[in-house]
């Protein structure tokens, strides 16, 4: 019996869809699966000392005890120009609107930068802590050998903080630091056996200016890319990329050990181990404005993310990231 043209092609479609997806899922088990460790540099950072000088001491981890009320991660990458005026900000809030008893450290990440944001970061801290701003210990710098991305630098300063909570907030400052204390009080809400996340968003305060002000494209790559996390899953959180987050200590532990992601994505991994471990979020309006000079490539920034989500959520869902329950 003679085979038709149009079998021979429903023949051959499936023959190539069934290699490819072969292909991917052996580019998942032996490439996005696997962690990548630190460098034994990585394990180490600069802290000033009771004499005012920058000595280099070995992290902690998120399973020592708490030693501080709250840690602030800052990521940066190439941010020497930008990173002043938000640790400016983040330390008088810290300085004047905690408690005086509530002790807190704010930790840089260097991410591999090119441009001496590590060097800058260090020079910036001693000259503080000469006028009195800073105390032993409230700032502490560290760099990775390689620039990994923001995800890697995010989850490297998350894992080594002292902090009873921690936030991870970007280094452009286009988040107010005086947000903290909103997302501090609203976590405290939500917050059952010592697990909670609080989550800036700017959906909730982004004025028709602002949205005008971006240009019409990027407007569109926002829309679509909500539109692609509805069809992934992600739909009980209106911003997902605001680099303003708030953790307790046990959700912390609980989350970043399992982050697989290194780049931009990596938020959303953050807000999936979430709700496997049945962790409680809270949405939280911020104040915040656009800053120029971001590192996000519109175009290819954002389908490195579709595709990342689309790993992320495949590697999860076949068991090729293991989760570790601690």
């Amino acid at each position: 019996m003679a085979i038709s043209l149009k079998n021979i092609w429903s023949i051959l479609i499936i023959a190539i869809c069934f290699i490819l997806l072969l292909f991917f899922a052996i580019v998942l088990l032996l490439i996005f699966s696997k962690q990548r460790l630190s460098y034994q540099s990585e394990l180490y950072c600069k802290v000033i000392s009771e004499n005012g000088e920058f000595n280099k001491v070995l992290l902690n981890t998120l399973e020592d005890p708490a030693e501080v009320f709250l840690s602030v991660v800052i990521p940066a990458f190439n941010e020497k120009l930008r990173l002043s005026k938000m640790l400016e900000d983040a330390v008088e809030f810290l300085s004047f609107e905690l408690e005086k008893d509530q002790k807190w450290e704010i930790i840089i990440i260097d991410d591999g930068s090119t441009d001496n944001t590590y060097e800058y970061s260090v020079e910036w801290a001693l000259s503080k802590s000469k006028s009195s701003l800073l105390k032993h210990g409230e700032i502490r710098v560290s760099s990775l050998e390689k620039n990994r991305g923001k995800g890697s630098a995010v989850t490297h300063g998350m894992i080594h903080s002292r902090g009873e909570y921690i936030i991870f907030a970007d280094a452009d400052g286009a988040s107010r630091f005086s947000n903290l204390y909103n997302l501090l009080k609203e976590i405290k809400k939500i917050e059952r056996h010592g697990y909670g996340i609080a989550i800036g968003s700017r959906s909730y305060t982004a004025s028709s200016d602002i949205i005008l002000k971006r240009s019409k494209i990027r407007n569109f790559m926002m829309h679509v890319f909500q539109k692609y996390l509805w069809f992934m899953g992600i739909r009980h959180i209106k911003d997902t990329q605001c680099g303003f987050k708030l953790f307790t200590r046990r959700a912390a532990l609980m989350i970043f050990p399992n982050m697989h992601v290194e780049k931009w994505i990596f938020d959303i991994e953050v807000l999936i181990l979430a709700e496997i471990f049945l962790i409680p979020v809270v949405e939280v309006p911020i104040a915040w404005q656009e800053v120029s000079g971001s590192k996000l490539s519109l175009i290819s920034d954002s389908l490195r993310m579709a595709i990342d989500l689309l790993i992320m959520r495949l590697n999860y869902k076949f068991g090729f990231w293991k989760i570790k329950k601690k």
